[in-house]
């Protein structure tokens, strides 16, 4: 299962990558850098949020029985 302590320690993460890219006061190569960085975190999140969604997918299938289930990731 997805940690959501990482999860929300990579979108405050992400969010303070896009205000300083807004602010526009950052060297081509810092945003650059940073910019990499945000599509790291970005590709990070969204695999930890596609992983929960096959989670609850799986949990609704089972109708009735509620019951853990590992699902072998795509990657």
């Amino acid at each position: 299962m997805p940690n959501n302590d990482n999860f929300e320690k990579s979108i405050t993460q992400l969010e303070k990558i896009v205000a300083q890219l807004e602010k526009g006061d950052l060297s081509l190569e810092e945003m650059l850098k940073q910019f990499e960085n945000g599509i790291a975190l970005s590709r990070s999140c969204n695999k930890m949020l596609n992983e929960a969604e096959k989670r609850i997918n799986v949990l609704v299938k089972n109708d009735d029985r509620i019951e853990k289930q590992k699902f072998e990731s795509e990657d």
